[in-house]
C-alpha cells in the first residue's frame, strides 16, 4: 500500500534542509557554507509593470567551497582504495580496458594541466562532442577540476546541432574525436566537428582523440591530438576549490518551440544530491556488500541521466561501473547480456524503449545460455514505463524479484524526484510511487487546486533539491518563462508532464502535457494508449499522438513498429490495422480507439528514449517540423513521411 497524500514528505522545512545538510556533509568541503539553502520566488517587479516577473534565484550550501573532480576521484585514493576498478569500458568492436581510481586520477590530472596549458581557465566554456569513451569521463572530470564549464553532446548529432551549442555557450574548446564505432562501422566525426567551428565562434583549439584511426582534415595551430597534449602532460595537479555555485556543467533540452535550451547546473548541490540519491536508490542496502556493486547506465554520457548516474554520482561514491561505446544490438541483440554476464552487473538502469526493444528481439524472454543472476536491482528512466514491458524486465532480467526503480525527473531536476524505494517489497509496474526525501511535488489542475485520486492534472515540484538547474544559460527570461511563471505565486516548478494520483496516494506519470489528447471532451494520456498497444503481442513499439479533428478536437493516429509475430505484411496492413484500433477499444474504451494506425520501422526518439510525439503529429499532418536536434535516430523521420504519403485511410 503507498503512502496517503498527507505522508507524502513528512519532513518539515526546517528537517529538510538539515537531511540535505547531512547529505552533502557526506562529501569533502574545503570550506563549509555559511547558508544552507535561499530561494528568491519569481515576483512580481518593483515597478509594479503588468505581468513583468522577477527571476528565481535558488542557492544551496552559499559560501561552501569544494572540488567536484576531487570527491569523484582524489578522496578515493586518498581513502586507499586506489586499486579499485572505477570503470569496465567496453568498445563496440569488442575492445576492453579497466580503469581503476589510481589511473583515473592520473588520466584527469593529466587531462587538466593539459586543459591549462591550451589556455582554459575557471568559467570557461569546453564542449565535448564524443561517443561514451573512457576519455570522455577523463575530460568531463578535468573541467571540473579546474572550474571550467562543460557541455557533452552527443557524438551523433549534426554539425548544425553541434555547431548551435558551440557558439551559443562561447566555447573556447571543443573535444571531439576522429571517429566513433556505430553499428559495426567506423562512422566519421571530426568532419562535423569541423562544419560546427567554421562559423563565427570564439573556439581556440579543438582536441582529438584518436579512436577508429581514420584520416582527418587538419588545421594546424587549431587542432591537436589528445596523445600529444594529454597523454605527455604531468601527472601531478592539485585541485582547486571552487564556490558552491559555480557552474558545473550547461546541459542543453529540446523543447517544442524554439531553439534548445542550455540548463546550468552549479557544483556543490548538484554534486550533493546526486551522490546522496545514487547510494539511496542503486547501492546495495548493506555497506559491506557495497564493494561488490557493478553498476551500469546505459545512457550515452550526453544526457543528463548519465551526468547523474553515470558520471558525478557512482563515481563520488566510489562505485565500479560499466561503460559501454556502442548500440545494444551490435553485433547481435544479446550484447547487453554478455556484458551483464560479463562483469557481474548488479544495477541495471535503463530506458524504457530499450525495454520494448528487448521484448522485441526476444519475445520468448532471456536464452538460458546468459547468465544474469548478478544483477540485484533494475531501474527505468526516461518516460513512463509501460506495464507490459516493467513486468517483461522484472521477469526476464530481474528473475521476477529484483526490485525497480521506476525514477522520474528531468534534466531541470539535476537528480531523481519520484520512485519507488529499492527496499519496499510493493511495486506497481509503471507506478513513480512518490517523492525521494527531501524533495515533494503536487498534482494540480490548471488554477493549482490538488487534482483528486483518478484525475489528471499538471505535476509541479513544490520543494526542489539541490540539484535543481539555476537558470538557462544567456537567458534567464526563458528560465522565469518556462518553468515558473503559471505557478509563481504558490512558487512551484512546472516539470510540464501530466500525473495522477491513485487510490493509494502514489503517482503516476502520464507523459508530456503538450501530448494530452482531448477527444470530445474526454482528457486521454498518450502513455495510456501506448501501454495498450505495446501489451498487444504483436507491437514492439508505439508512439501515439494527437492529430486535429474538426469534429472532436483531437483524433488519435497511432504509429506502431510491429514484431515478427505480427505475421502481416506491413505494406499491406489492414488487418492489422483494425485489429489494433479494436484492442485498444477493449483495453481502455471506445473512445480511445486510434483513429488511424500506421506501421512505421521506428518511431522518433531523444537521447533519452522519449518519444517524440510532436513530431509525429508534425508528421501527420505534414507542417514544418520543430527543433529534431536531441533525436538518436534522425534517419527515421524520413521513412515515417514516406510511409504516411503512401498510405490510404482505413
Amino acid at each position: 500500500m503507498g503512502l496517503s497524500l498527507q505522508e507524502a514528505d513528512p519532513l518539515t522545512e526546517t528537517d529538510r534542509l538539515a537531511f540535505w545538510e547531512q547529505q552533502a556533509r557526506r562529501l569533502d568541503w574545503a570550506a563549509e557554507w555559511t547558508t544552507a539553502h535561499s530561494f528568491q520566488p519569481a515576483r512580481p517587479v518593483s515597478d509594479g509593470t503588468d505581468g513583468q516577473l522577477t527571476v528565481p534565484v535558488i542557492e544551496w550550501f552559499a559560501g561552501g567551497r569544494l572540488n567536484v573532480a576531487h570527491n569523484c576521484v582524489d578522496r578515493h585514493v586518498d581513502a586507499g582504495l586506489g586499486t579499485k576498478v572505477a570503470l569496465h569500458f567496453e568498445g563496440e568492436p569488442g575492445d576492453r580496458r579497466t580503469v581503476t581510481y589510481a589511473d583515473l586520477q592520473d588520466e584527469v590530472s593529466r587531462a587538466a594541466n593539459a586543459l591549462l596549458a591550451l589556455g582554459i581557465g575557471t568559467g570557461d566554456r569546453v564542449v565535448i562532442y564524443l561517443p561514451v569513451l573512457v576519455e570522455t569521463v577523463v575530460i568531463t572530470l578535468a573541467c571540473a577540476r579546474i572550474g571550467a564549464v562543460h557541455s557533452l553532446v552527443f557524438g551523433g548529432f549534426s554539425a548544425e546541432a553541434l555547431r548551435f551549442r558551440v557558439e551559443d555557450t562561447g566555447a573556447k574548446l571543443l573535444v571531439t574525436t576522429d571517429g566513433q564505432y556505430r553499428r559495426g562501422a567506423a562512422v566519421p566525426v571530426k568532419t562535423n566537428a569541423d562544419q560546427a567551428v567554421a562559423g563565427s565562434d570564439s573556439i581556440e583549439h579543438v582536441l582529438v582523440i584518436r579512436r577508429t584511426g581514420d584520416d582527418v582534415e587538419w588545421t594546424e595551430g587549431r587542432d591537436v591530438w589528445w596523445h600529444d597534449v594529454v597523454d605527455s602532460a604531468s601527472p601531478q595537479h592539485t585541485p582547486e576549490a571552487f564556490d558552491a555555485e559555480t557552474p558545473l556543467f550547461i546541459m542543453y533540452t529540446s523543447g517544442t518551440t524554439g531553439k534548445p535550451k542550455g540548463l546550468v547546473h552549479t557544483s556543490g548541490g548538484y554534486l550533493t544530491q546526486a551522490s546522496w540519491s545514487f547510494e539511496h536508490l542503486f547501492s546495495h542496502p548493506d555497506p559491506e556488500q557495497r564493494k561488490h556493486d557493478v553498476h551500469w547506465c546505459t545512457a550515452d554520457l550526453a544526457w543528463v541521466t548519465a551526468h547523474t548516474y553515470e558520471i558525478y554520482g557512482p563515481l563520488s561514491n566510489g562505485a565500479t561501473q560499466v561503460i559501454f561505446e556502442g548500440t545494444p544490438n551490435t553485433p547481435h541483440p544479446g550484447r547487453h547480456f554478455e556484458i551483464i554476464e560479463r562483469y557481474g552487473v548488479t544495477s541495471y538502469y535503463t530506458a524504457p524503449t530499450l525495454i520494448r526493444s528487448l521484448m522485441g528481439w526476444f519475445p520468448d524472454g532471456v536464452p538460458a545460455s546468459y547468465d544474469l543472476s548478478s544483477i540485484r536491482l533494475l531501474g527505468t528512466v526516461g518516460e513512463a514505463t509501460n506495464p507490459e514491458a516493467w513486468r517483461w524486465f522484472r521477469e526476464h532480467l530481474g528473475a521476477g524479484t529484483a526490485p525497480v526503480v521506476d525514477t522520474w525527473w528531468q534534466s531541470e531536476t539535476g537528480a531523481t524526484i519520484l520512485s519507488p524505494r529499492p527496499t519496499d517489497p510493493s511495486f506497481k509496474p509503471g507506478c513513480a510511487s512518490r517523492a525521494l526525501p527531501g524533495v515533494s511535488t503536487r498534482i494540480v489542475d490548471d488554477a493549482g487546486n490538488p487534482a483528486p485520486a483518478g484525475e489528471q492534472g499538471l505535476i509541479v515540484v513544490d520543494r526542489t533539491g539541490p540539484a535543481m538547474a539555476r537558470t538557462v544559460w544567456g537567458d534567464p527570461q526563458r528560465y522565469l518563462d518556462s518553468y515558473w511563471r503559471k505557478f509563481a505565486t504558490q512558487g512551484w516548478f512546472l516539470a510540464g508532464d501530466g500525473a495522477r494520483y491513485d487510490d493509494d496516494g502514489d503517482t503516476w506519470i502520464l507523459g508530456r502535457v503538450d501530448d494530452v489528447l482531448n477527444v470530445s471532451g474526454h482528457r486521454l494520456s498518450t502513455i495510456e494508449i501506448e501501454s495498450a498497444l505495446v501489451a498487444h503481442p504483436w507491437v514492439v513499439e508505439a508512439g501515439v499522438c494527437p492529430v486535429s479533428d474538426p469534429r472532436t478536437g483531437h483524433a488519435i493516429a497511432a504509429f506502431v513498429v510491429l514484431s515478427p509475430s505480427a505475421g502481416t505484411d506491413p505494406t499491406d496492413g489492414a488487418d492489422v490495422v483494425r485489429v489494433l484500433r479494436d484492442h485498444v477499444a477493449t483495453v481502455i474504451g471506445p473512445i480511445a480507439k486510434p483513429a488511424a494506425v500506421v506501421v512505421v520501422d521506428d518511431v522518433p526518439k531523444t537521447r533519452s528514449g522519449k518519444i517524440m510525439r510532436r513530431l509525429l503529429t508534425q508528421l501527420y499532418e505534414n507542417t514544418a517540423l520543430g527543433d529534431t536536434t536531441s533525436l538518436q535516430n534522425e534517419g527515421c523521420v524520413p521513412g515515417i513521411a514516406a510511409v504516411l504519403a503512401a498510405r490510404s485511410d482505413p
